[in-house]
């Protein structure tokens, strides 16, 4: 998709695919699966085990049971069944804008309100926008009431990697507002120089929550559907109600895959990670070269970097209802129409996203280089 949707001359830095070649021992696996003759339904332990090993070795998390996983067919998936765990139709859940477009899909399309808590001009959480986020939720609910929190760990689109003092704060909140989080942490392995991942589940308050990981941003494993839910020790009776079919719809090639990449691939994510921070400085000193009205936030994680393009005054039109990842309006309409570079378009990321474009930095240095180049010479060539 990343490379089909535009015409072949468009250079596509837009969707959550890294132009990587797949780990070796991951395609071993899928390889020996396949000779094998072993497509058939998933059994088992094995993903959970390999994240649980995975966390220890990375994070120092330890105390992942396995008695309080579940496999769920992709990150996004396992939100809504969290979120139905824990809240009813109708009930509000809160995210951080601007923020990853199916949040916005998703819950609403599951019958949630969805109310937001700015981040900062920092790309940051703000405590005081949560909590008062918190508090009208609360009152709207009344004492009955329930409310959840879909927390973004690493932040799509900021690559804010939020600290333990940040996430102590957010347990604090939550617990005095009887909010129950969801944290989706698919970037959680994809942390670069500079910046330390903290699992939501492992801050003190947080041991109600729910966390959602998978292999598939960090090992380039979307098409092969598989994702984990984790929930604290105060959330295992509601992670027990999780009806049984929701196991049935990850991939069985999907669980082998990612269960590899967590157990045998961290030599090749610590290359990728050097890689994805080489090409993070060279963004960095490209934007200052060639779009010198553009403010680059430099990302902590992820290989998704946020350029600020308010000042180009391009206008952005407002559109109608619900955006999806590939609507483009305002400056990532004006880049892939005057310099054939796909980016994503900041209005789809909520509040806060209007004149914003998203890069997807996860390339060749020359392909890179290239975007950013026409991107400059586009600016400097024509009106708009």
């Amino acid at each position: 998709m990343k490379w089909r949707r535009h015409p072949a001359d468009v250079l596509p830095l837009w969707v959550a695919e890294m132009d990587v070649r797949l780990a070796p021992t991951v395609a071993a696996a899928l390889h020996r699966a396949i000779d094998d003759g072993d497509t058939g339904y998933p059994h088992g332990k094995v993903y959970a085990k390999a994240v649980r090993e995975f966390a220890s070795r990375r994070w120092q998390w330890d105390d992942i049971a396995l008695s309080r996983t579940a496999v769920v067919p992709d990150v996004m998936l396992g939100i809504v069944e969290m979120l139905r765990l824990v809240t009813e139709r109708g009930d509000t859940v809160i995210v951080n804008s601007p923020v990853y477009a199916p949040f916005y899909a998703f819950v609403s399309h599951d019958g949630r309100r969805v109310a937001e808590a700015p981040l900062g001009e920092d790309g940051r959480l703000d405590p005081a926008a949560l909590e008062e986020a918190f508090a009208q939720a609360r009152r709207s609910a009344g004492r009955a009431g329930k409310v959840a929190y879909l927390l973004c760990n690493p932040h799509n689109p900021t690559g804010a990697v939020h600290t333990a003092d940040e996430l102590r704060k957010v347990a604090e909140l939550a617990r005095r507002f009887d909010v129950r989080v969801v944290s989706d942490e698919i970037h959680a392995p994809l942390v670069l120089s500079g910046a330390r991942f903290t699992p939501y589940l492992t801050v003190p308050g947080g041991e109600n929550g729910f966390a959602l990981i998978s292999a598939s941003k960090a090992w380039n494993l979307s098409g092969l559907k598989a994702a984990l839910a984790i929930a604290g020790p105060e959330a295992a009776d509601d992670l027990r109600r999780l009806p049984e079919e929701v196991g049935h719809g990850p991939s069985h090639l999907g669980i082998l895959a990612h269960a590899e990449a967590f157990r045998s691939g961290g030599d090749w994510l610590d290359a990728l990670l050097q890689g994805l921070d080489a090409n993070r400085t060279l963004l960095a000193e490209l934007t200052a070269e060639h779009l010198p009205g553009i403010r680059l936030l430099r990302p902590q994680g992820t290989y998704l970097a946020w350029l600020d393009c308010r000042a180009l005054g391009i206008e952005e039109a407002k559109s109608e209802g619900l955006a999806v990842v590939s609507d483009l309006a305002g400056p990532a309409r004006w880049f892939l129409d005057h310099a054939r570079v796909a980016l994503s378009s900041g209005h789809v990321f909520g509040t806060g996203g209007s004149g914003h474009v998203r890069v997807n930095f996860a390339t060749s240095r020359a392909i890179l280089t290239e975007a950013i180049t026409r991107m400059g010479q586009a600016l400097a060539t024509f009106q708009y």
